[in-house]
């Protein structure tokens, strides 16, 4: 039983955030999808979850903001991308010192499935099926983001006090 089985996740608002110079500052997240409105639902989401979400549209966008900018503290991405597919991004991310510690989530419709095992064996930690629901989502990225230890929940009951979880 997970602790979000445990506890339900209807009464609870679950915020994530990391501490950086003494101070807390949201997750960023990036997101590449060239679906327009899975990257506006999972930006909507993000931003209601405490998230800082930087979204692009096809691969050769989310190779150039890797490899500029690293501090992502989760990645999600749809396999099958413009320019550059979501499984080489993979790959990069594996193969980049600054950049193999982050928690990749890959995306796929029915015909990006048989890429899984391959975005697996490169490195990805979770998969989501579109369509997906905003629960299976919330789960997804609250692992995602909780497998790194820099990185703390605050969950705090609806109107309650909070608690901390490391």
């Amino acid at each position: 039983m997970s602790l979000y089985d445990s506890i339900g996740t209807s009464d609870l608002r679950v915020v994530s955030e990391t501490v950086a110079h003494g101070k807390r500052v949201p997750v960023r997240v990036l997101v590449a999808d060239k679906d327009t409105s899975t990257g506006r639902l999972l930006l909507s989401f993000g931003e209601r979850e405490g998230y800082r979400v930087v979204t692009v549209d096809d691969g050769r966008e989310a190779y150039r903001m890797l490899k500029s900018d690293g501090d992502f503290k989760a990645v999600v991405f749809d396999i099958a991308l413009p320019h550059v597919e979501g499984v080489e991004i993979v790959r990069y991310m594996k193969s980049e010192k600054r950049l193999m510690h982050i928690p990749i989530v890959v995306l796929a419709g029915e015909g990006g499935l048989k890429f899984i095992s391959e975005c697996f064996s490169a490195g990805a930690i979770a998969f989501l099926p579109k369509p997906f629901t905003t629960e299976q989502l919330r789960r997804t990225l609250h692992m995602a983001i909780g497998s790194q230890p820099s990185t703390e929940f605050r969950i705090s009951p609806v109107g309650g006090s909070e608690s901390r979880l490391y």
